[in-house]
């Protein structure tokens, strides 16, 4: 069985083993590829059977110029990159990984946000410019410090990671609430109150984006949406960034009705030298790594390599395309 890893490298620089892909079959392994690379893609993939892929475009047209593909399966759980319907008419099954790095998701989330209410980062690099040396106080704040305890904390989804952060928000004494289109017992044993999107908006002091990329929440964080929220929101995303319209977030900063966005992602990635958060007053930007911790990219490797298994024995799993 012929096997291609399209573009595995930000899944494995390095620090995991390939070793068990290799026990399944014949393993090319190609580091990177552009993200709209369709020929590239398909001289890669070439004759093989099986295609293990993370950013690579699997269109119509790439599905249509490898005939002996028989499996697409993806190293993440979104597989907007797939035309997945396409598939399903020509017979291919396409699997994710359905849950990997919810508690890293988590942690990033919360990160993000005792950020926007410590600025742990700005303190520090005063402290090493001098600062506190010369000040005349032991001690000093720039910003307004912001207890969380009693805050109101929603969740733009409420799934496998959005329980993880609902967890960790109550442990800080938050008041969890979510909107999510199915309601899950585990998040209401948990004390998270669902509400319909409107309450989400007008109640949160700090709102996360936790949900996979769907038709109805592209854009979802808008102008009009943003202009039902408390004057000085908080705002994180670590999700997907085409569920905010960057220019209205960044007009929204900039005139301070939403106080601090923290976003580990954005609409096009690497990020673009004009996208207007680059600019934009109290937005953090990093560069889509919550998900990339050690512990979380092994988990991807193994419910990868358990995907092939599961389909050369005959019953696939974590199939998107039934």
């Amino acid at each position: 069985m012929k096997i291609i890893v399209t573009d595995g490298y930000v899944e494995n620089p390095g620090d995991l083993s390939w070793a068990p892909l290799e026990a399944l079959g014949e393993v090319t392994y190609y580091d990177r590829i552009g993200l709209t690379d369709e020929d590239e893609t398909i001289r890669r993939i070439g004759d093989a059977e099986i295609a293990v892929i993370n950013k690579a475009p699997m269109t119509r047209k790439v599905i249509d110029s490898c005939p002996n593909l028989k499996l697409i399966t993806v190293l993440a759980t979104g597989y907007n990159v797939v035309d997945a319907a396409y598939a399903k008419e020509k017979g291919i099954p396409v699997c994710n990984v359905p849950n990997y790095g919810g508690y890293s998701v988590s942690q990033f989330t919360i990160a993000l946000m005792l950020e926007a209410c410590l600025h742990i980062g700005h303190h520090d690099r005063t402290v090493h410019e001098g600062k506190w040396q010369n000040s005349p106080d032991w001690c000093y704040w720039d910003y307004p410090l912001i207890e969380l305890a009693g805050k109101t904390f929603g969740l733009l989804g409420c799934g496998r990671i959005g329980i993880h952060t609902a967890e960790a928000a109550k442990g800080l004494g938050m008041h969890v609430i979510a909107y999510n289109r199915s309601q899950s017992q585990a998040a209401k044993d948990l004390g998270v109150e669902f509400v319909d999107l409107d309450g989400l908006f007008a109640r949160s002091d700090v709102l996360a984006l936790q949900m996979p990329l769907a038709d109805f929440n592209v854009g979802i964080i808008n102008k009009e949406n943003i202009a039902k929220m408390k004057d000085g929101v908080i705002i994180i995303n670590n999700s997907r960034g085409q569920m905010v319209v960057e220019q209205d977030l960044a007009d929204a900063l900039n005139s301070g009705k939403v106080a601090f966005a923290g976003l580990d992602v954005v609409s096009t990635e690497p990020i673009r030298a004009d996208n207007p958060l680059l600019t934009a007053k109290n937005c953090i930007i990093t560069p889509h790594m919550s998900w990339g911790s050690q512990g979380s990219r092994q988990r991807i490797m193994d419910c990868t390599v358990n995907n092939i298994r599961a389909f050369l024995s005959g019953a696939p799993e974590n199939v998107v395309n039934p």
